[in-house]
């Protein structure tokens, strides 16, 4: 199952700024930098949406229960070494509302490959991937994509990755860093997401931008 930042059931007729048939890493890119991202409307045509209310998480805000507390000591952290399985879980069918078609594999798969899409993964003790996320980080923006967790075996997993993902994006700079995740939903909101209106979200995105990126390790 997934827990998705957003969901294509969330938007409103005026979160759409745009669509495409072209769609590429370059353009990809050149959206997150003017506040939009990337979202199939049907096949063979690419949406583009810029919420009205857009979700982020305060690096400061992050709510992290008791019970998550002890969650995290049940999983280790890795970053970048499953981007395909991480994919698979966020894209599986029997999520609701499914999103992630070929396009956005091929995209995203080639944008992991030149440094800019991360994954952040949760792994059981016997080696098995719980759950994660996966998002765009370019300067001080890190844009989450989506997250999941595996039933039976993924209890919080993909919360602990989230907690994991901010302790990334702490340090130098870490006021003005914007963890972006798209529309808010009752799971966020209880994770500390706040709604930011269009106009102070693409204020707050000018300045992150201007920051060097996180050290990814491995990078």
């Amino acid at each position: 199952m997934d827990s998705p930042f957003g969901s294509p059931e969330l938007w409103r007729h005026d979160d759409l700024i745009g669509v495409s048939r072209v769609f590429n890493e370059e353009l990809a890119l050149a959206a997150y930098e003017c506040g939009a991202f990337p979202m199939p409307a049907q096949p063979g045509l690419m949406g583009w949406y810029s919420p009205l209310q857009r979700a982020i998480i305060p690096l400061d805000g992050l709510r992290v229960s008791h019970s998550l507390r002890k969650s995290i000591r049940r999983y280790e952290i890795r970053i970048d070494t499953a981007f395909d399985d991480v994919l698979d879980g966020c894209a599986d069918r029997r999520r609701p509302s499914g999103w992630i078609n070929r396009d956005i594999r091929r995209v995203y798969k080639r944008l992991f490959k030149r440094g800019v899409v991360h994954t952040v993964e949760a792994w059981t003790p016997s080696g098995e991937l719980a759950g994660g996320l996966y998002g765009v980080s370019v300067g001080g923006l890190f844009a989450g994509e989506s997250m999941f967790y595996r039933p039976g075996i993924g209890r919080d997993a993909s919360k602990v990755s989230l907690v994991a993902l901010v302790e990334q994006l702490r340090g130098a700079g870490a006021d003005d860093r914007l963890l972006d995740v798209q529309w808010q939903t009752s799971h966020l909101a209880s994770l500390g997401a706040v709604e930011l209106p269009r106009e102070e979200y693409l204020q707050r995105l000018a300045v992150a931008l201007r920051l060097p990126p996180p050290v990814w390790p491995g990078h």
